[in-house]
């Protein structure tokens, strides 16, 4: 049997990259030959992505695309796009098998026994074990992995399909998924980014908490460094930052979502705080880990402008909550998406496509000059660098512990080493 050769495709999130990541290491280690996707691949495997309209069309497109470019290869399509829209996927010529978000335990299992029967792909089933958890880990990096340590939502917003496309939430119990830190950690990865699709409701599959995964992670010898891609602002506990504070792995760097800084907007979208609580515990965790001397926290904050009823004035209160009262070194802005099937879908009172561009352009200008103002504000203080070990145009790069990125001419000796610097 010639060895089959399989090309990997990741659209979204840095949790699907995790899972693709894994589906790689299994299919390799199972004797197929991973190759890029211009090359003569005989599976294509894609993992898709839903957040947004604009998600859906580019997965259709690449689909579309791989068949055009090998329209013999068999093509294997899951996540969050292939949940929901499992019928519309099948009908895109040259799709084979359409496997769920929920469904990923038993992608691996079945592209090995369509390969092994000689029959390809057209005769096995896509449908999986619902609400399984599907462990994994990036690896084929030198710095830093991505972990993913929970998945699934139970908070249903009103603007968000993704309970839907991801599942009730669900986790797997720390001490397996201390056993895969200890795995990074045997490769050499000095950082671990611990993912999941609401990160700090970890626990409600095994009755353990959050902070039980953090603790347990931060003895895990090997790892130096570790962050926390996203958590809800209602789940980081005083207790976790009191803890994180004390001297811990664990860096000065949140991804909080927002998502508006109206109390109206907030109230409508369904979110479980209001803009007090938000500043507050962004005040909290300054008071507790800037001390004197000591690096700024880095705050990345999602927020979605042009929800639906978002008047002009509803948009000031945001500017003016992100400008005034929180300032965050970064805001990572979406227009709001129609989603079907979701509350705010069929609202009447829907923004116009020109408004929501505009008032994007508004918080990017709003992000650089909160950027540049938290990088300025460190210049001439040390800090810890990791640096990557990618090479462009003679110079290297890596993140400080807040997040600040730093380049250098290249030196091949200080790739994957924490280095101090000064800024």
């Amino acid at each position: 049997m010639n060895q089959k050769k399989i090309a990997f495709v990741t659209l979204g999130c840095k949790l699907n990259y995790a899972e693709t990541s894994t589906y790689e290491r299994e299919l390799v280690r199972a004797g197929l030959k991973p190759v890029g996707w211009t090359e003569d691949a005989d599976i294509f495997l894609v993992n898709t992505c839903t957040v947004t309209e604009h998600s859906d069309k580019k997965c259709r497109n690449i689909i579309r695309k791989l068949h055009r470019l090998r329209p013999e290869a068999d093509i294997v399509v899951t996540g969050c796009y292939a949940q929901l829209k499992r019928d519309e996927i099948s009908r895109i010529e040259g799709v084979k098998l359409v496997f769920g978000a929920e469904e990923k335990s038993m992608v691996v299992p079945a592209i090995l026994a369509g390969i092994a029967g000689e029959t390809g792909l057209d005769n096995l089933s896509g449908n999986g074990m619902n609400g399984t958890f599907f462990p994994a880990y990036s690896s084929g990096e030198r710095t830093r992995s991505f972990l993913k340590v929970q998945d699934g939502c139970d908070y249903f917003c009103a603007y968000c399909t993704v309970p839907y496309a991801r599942g009730r939430s669900r986790n797997i119990p720390v001490a397996d998924i201390v056993v895969q830190a200890e795995e990074i950690a045997a490769s050499g990865v000095k950082e671990i980014v611990l993912t999941g699709v609401n990160t700090g409701d970890f626990g409600k599959s095994t009755g353990e908490s959050f902070i039980d995964l953090l603790k347990a992670l931060d003895r895990v010898d090997g790892i130096e460094r570790y962050r926390i891609s996203s958590i809800e602002p209602n789940l980081l506990t005083e207790e976790t930052v009191d803890w994180i504070a004390s001297g811990t792995k664990f860096l000065p760097h949140f991804h909080i979502p927002l998502q508006s800084g109206s109390d109206t907007v907030l109230h409508e979208m369904g979110r479980r705080y209001d803009t007090a609580a938000f500043e507050a515990k962004i005040r909290y965790i300054r008071e507790r880990m800037e001390g004197p001397g000591a690096l700024k926290v880095f705050f990345g904050i999602d927020v979605i402008v042009g929800f639906p009823g978002e008047t002009d004035e509803l948009f000031r209160e945001t500017f003016s909550f992100l400008k005034d009262r929180i300032r965050p070194a970064f805001i990572h802005i979406f227009p709001y998406s129609r989603r079907t099937g979701t509350k705010a879908a069929a609202r009447k009172d829907q923004v116009q496509d020109s408004v929501k561009t505009e008032r994007v352009k508004i918080l990017e200008e709003l992000c650089g000059e909160l950027h540049g103002e938290f990088i300025a504000m460190h210049r001439g203080m040390k800090a810890h660098v990791l640096f990557e070990s990618s090479e462009k145009e003679g110079m290297m790069a890596g993140y400080t512990e807040n997040y600040i990125r730093i380049e250098k001419p290249y030196d091949a000796a200080m790739t994957g080493k924490i280095v101090e610097v000064e800024l």
